[in-house]
């Protein structure tokens, strides 16, 4: 196997060996070593050592399988991390799973050990090699690999309980594409058929990709998850199936946290701050994680914590008591302050560096932390918004301690 992804024109014992003795060097200034060596594979040699080192955090159970073989630099880019494809395993079991987008194959790797027989299917024939290996390395002795187009597949496969694809979001000249039409298998076109071959299909989308649109094309979609990451909207997930007509279940997941709600209707924010800060007792400030950002869900997140909107445009919300279990950032605020110069020169004195953020404001935190004459960090929170009388305003906040 090994041999059909090492150019026969270089030595197998010499590339392996070049692989092991730098592992951890940097590849970029490897790129110019390995021209010596010309009895090694470079590009395969390089693709090892630059794979196994971005494993270390984006699939660390995988980094230490010594077997594994890492495939060129756009596939390793593109792949799932190991959080967002445990998430997905998470999420669906049955007898028989068919992957049309194999890849790399980590999501491949999660979802099959909850299905009895799982196909990854894939045009590229080198992942296809690269494939059957580390499947076999990783135990999945039930994975069938085939070289084949996901179009060409689908229409001859029989009816599984789950087909999953990651359509590539690049077009021919290698640009970034977002458009659902623009994505490589096109799942508008095919959804029909795919409707017609799987009891359910799950599929992976761009975090960029606006839901709605989405919800707008594709049919039988039954539940949404939002996925992000230490903070970062990572993709989106839909699951359809052929008989759902009801009800699309919304799930915005940030690490090892979940808000879902139904989307059957627009929710508006139970209440709105008065801009006041209490006469007794604390203001803690709530700004919603990266999936709730990217759901929208402001007005099921105050109704469901009971917390009062900053604005209803600023995506800010406060509340006169700890919520613990609020999924987000969360703050006591110790001051307000307007721009005022006078008013900054007292509130701010003695305050050289602060972390700056902005809601509904008109300038942008750089701009912002360079009017206030600020480095970056600190223990200090600036949050520059627009209250819901128009009044822009800076929330000087600290870390709340739950």
């Amino acid at each position: 196997m090994m041999s059909q992804i090492i150019n026969s024109d270089f030595d197998y014992q010499a590339t392996i060996n070049f692989v092991k003795e730098h592992a951890a060097d940097d590849v970029q200034r490897l790129a110019l070593e390995v021209r010596k060596h010309l009895e090694v594979d470079a590009h395969f040699a390089l693709d090892q050592i630059a794979g196994r080192q971005k494993s270390q955090t984006k699939l660390p159970s995988w980094a230490k399988v010594v077997d594994l073989i890492f495939p060129p630099s756009v596939s390793m880019e593109q792949c799932s991390s190991e959080a967002t494809a445990g998430y997905k395993s998470s999420l669906v079991s049955g007898v028989s799973l068919v992957d049309l987008t194999g890849g790399f194959g980590v999501d491949f790797s999660f979802l099959a050990r909850r299905f009895s027989s799982a196909v990854y299917v894939e045009r590229q024939k080198l992942l296809c090699h690269i494939a059957e290996h580390n499947f076999k390395v990783l135990g999945l002795s039930h994975a069938q690999v085939v070289n084949d187009d996901a179009e060409h597949f689908l229409a001859a496969m029989p009816v599984v309980d789950l087909i999953y694809l990651d359509p590539a979001r690049r077009d021919g000249a290698g640009n970034r594409v977002f458009r659902l039409d623009d994505c490589t298998p096109n799942v508008v076109q095919l959804l029909d058929l795919l409707l017609t071959k799987a009891r359910q299909v799950m599929i992976k989308l761009s975090p960029m990709l606006d839901v709605s649109q989405a919800l707008r094309q594709l049919r039988g979609v039954s539940e949404v998850h939002i996925v992000s990451v230490a903070g970062e909207c990572k993709e989106l997930l839909l699951l359809l199936s052929a008989n759902h007509e009801g009800e699309v279940k919304m799930v915005c997941v940030n690490d090892q946290n979940a808000f879902s709600y139904m989307l059957n209707k627009s929710v508006a924010v139970s209440a709105v701050w008065s801009g006041e800060m209490p006469v007794d007792g604390t203001l803690y400030l709530y700004e919603p994680n990266a999936s709730m950002m990217k759901a929208g869900c402001f007005g099921q997140l105050s109704q469901h914590y009971g917390l009062h909107a900053v604005a209803p445009q600023s995506h800010l919300f406060v509340a006169e008591r700890p919520v613990p279990d609020f999924q987000g950032r969360k703050f006591v605020v110790n001051d307000i302050t307007t721009l005022n110069s006078k008013e900054l020169k007292q509130k701010l004195a003695g305050v050289t560096q602060a972390n700056v953020a902005v809601r509904n404001f008109p300038l942008k935190a750089a701009e912002l932390a360079k009017r206030l004459r600020l480095k970056d960090g600190g223990n200090l929170y600036i949050f520059g918004t627009r209250l819901a009388n128009g009044k822009n305003v800076l929330l000087l906040c600290e870390k709340a301690p739950f």
